[in-house]
């Protein structure tokens, strides 16, 4: 690396950190915690293990499991070794995980123990040549044995800001699964980003618990907070009443999650005692807060930081801090982030003007170098000026903060009218029966489609049609209030939290 070029590579994230202070904790897992020099040395002596098997600058490396240490370990150690980490949804099947093995190109796969069944049930269809399970696996490599069987590298590699450091798979939810290709300035810069618009502190002890396969878990609160110096405190997978306990015990500062894990988080019994008073914010993305969530958060003295952004936007695209989170409630950030743009446009480009919706455009040096092996793919999103087309809707006040209303796929037409479910969504979850609702399109034969609500209740409750439209009526104009009523025992959503409105449409067109 030039001596005048600056250390933005994910490799050498750690080892600096390592090298200022060794000491301080960086991990804790359970009842274990790594310092940051125990980290590194663990890093770089995996990192030498990839390059004695075989991996080569540029080669992938996957990994399949629940949030566990290793996890990190592995991607900052394919860095150091010059390679790309694939993190993989420990919740696909195996004919979905053998579908982006094979087009990521993986040769070195590392597995938790748990899942190394499933992955033996295809591994006749896999051209991967290791494979190494975080546990102990007939016919595996053991990860402990694999990270401590050499000395730490001598000579890391040291990719160039534009080299791509992880494939990232989109959630699949509409088609065939595509891989974002991040670069480690992507990554670098993601965390510029966050470092100037969130107060983020070398003493944070950070709550993850959001899986790391999702960029949100990974790269929202996880990273920055490592690279500054601060502790992060990792959960093998969410669970509301656990994330209470861990907040309380471990003195936790900040988290971050989707809408559903605070909301399942405040309807544990003991949320009204639990000691919360370590908490100085809580970052929130993946869907627009509803305003009762937030009024619930703010009773308890804990305020919301809120984002939105997206896996090839590494993931931040607009950011909004507590003190604007209250006075903008349901914004999800300011047009302008300290280091890229976003703007909201019509179907010819144009820009919209102020109050009238668009799609979100983002540009800037988080956006994605493309899609692996895939441009056509790319090119449908990111257009010659450079902005990436996110598929999202937004509207943006006077003051340039933008309101998410939805994804363009999921508007309802009726009667010519177009509904935004998320804004219809937002006032039906005040409703007190209503748990959990999705709002979507269903046909209708007079209106084309209807506004449809699908309701999970809260235990004990009931609730009607009329009682429903009798509650929003005074907040929603009349074509967007609800025509037709569903019940579900709980929503279907995806590993990020996002709410699956397709399962949702195939259930009731049945």
């Amino acid at each position: 690396m030039s001596s005048t070029q600056p250390y933005t590579d994910l490799g050498s994230w750690i080892a600096r950190r390592a090298a200022i202070s060794p000491d301080r904790p960086a991990i804790t897992f359970g009842d274990d915690t790594q310092t940051f020099g125990a980290l590194s040395h663990r890093i770089d002596c995996l990192a030498a293990q990839l390059r004695e098997g075989g991996v080569a600058v540029g080669d992938r490396v996957g990994y399949l499991g629940p949030n566990h240490p290793a996890f990190l370990v592995t991607m900052f150690g394919c860095a150091r070794a010059g390679a790309v980490f694939v993190p993989l949804n420990f919740r696909l099947t195996g004919a979905e995980l053998a579908y982006i093995i094979g087009d990521a190109g993986i040769g070195t796969l590392i597995v938790d123990a748990s899942l190394t069944p499933g992955v033996d049930a295809v591994r006749d269809e896999l051209a991967v040549t290791r494979w190494i399970a975080v546990g102990t696996v007939d016919g595996w490599e053991s990860f402990d044995a694999v990270a401590s069987a050499s000395e730490p590298i001598t000579d890391p590699a040291a990719p160039e800001p534009s080299d791509v450091g992880l494939i990232m798979y989109t959630s699949g939810t509409t088609g065939r699964p595509k891989g974002a290709m991040l670069t480690h300035g992507n990554m670098f810069w993601n965390n510029v980003n966050a470092l100037l618009s969130l107060d983020v502190t070398s003493t944070d002890i950070s709550l993850v618990c959001a899986p790391l396969f999702h960029i949100g878990g990974l790269n929202v609160t996880t990273l920055v907070t490592l690279q500054k110096g601060g502790q992060i405190v990792l959960m093998p997978a969410f669970d509301p009443v656990q994330a209470l306990k861990l907040i309380a015990d471990k003195h936790i500062t900040t988290m971050f999650g989707v809408p559903a894990m605070y909301l399942f988080m405040s309807q544990v019994p003991d949320f009204e005692t639990t000691d919360v008073s370590s908490i100085r914010y809580l970052v929130c993305g993946g869907a627009p807060v509803p305003e009762p969530l937030m009024r619930r958060y703010g009773a308890r003295g804990i305020p919301f930081a809120q984002g939105y952004g997206l896996t090839e936007t590494a993931p931040l695209a607009l950011v909004m801090s507590t003190d604007e989170s209250e006075r903008k409630i349901g914004a999800a950030g300011n047009k302008v982030v300290p280091l890229s743009d976003v703007r909201l446009v019509d179907a010819d480009y144009n820009e919209v003007p102020v109050g009238e919706p668009g799609e979100i455009c983002v540009r800037g040096p988080q956006v994605m170098a493309g899609y692996w092996r895939n441009e056509a793919a790319t090119r449908a999103v990111i257009d010659d000026g450079g902005w990436f087309h996110t598929g999202d809707i937004g509207t943006a006040d006077a003051d340039g903060y933008v309101f998410v209303v939805d994804r363009v796929k999921d508007m309802v037409i009726t009667g010519g009218e177009n509904v935004y479910p998320a804004e219809v969504e937002s006032v039906l979850y005040s409703h007190p029966a209503v748990a959990e609702v999705a709002v979507l399109g269903t046909p209708h034969e007079k209106w084309g489609e209807a506004v449809t609500a699908v309701v999970a209740l809260k235990p004990d409750a009931t609730l009607t049609l009329d009682e429903l439209r009798e509650h929003a009526k005074d907040r929603l104009a009349g074509y967007k209030l609800p025509l037709r009523l569903e019940f579900v025992d709980a929503l279907p959503r995806n590993p990020s939290g996002k709410v699956l409105k397709f399962q949702l449409r195939d259930a009731l067109a049945e």
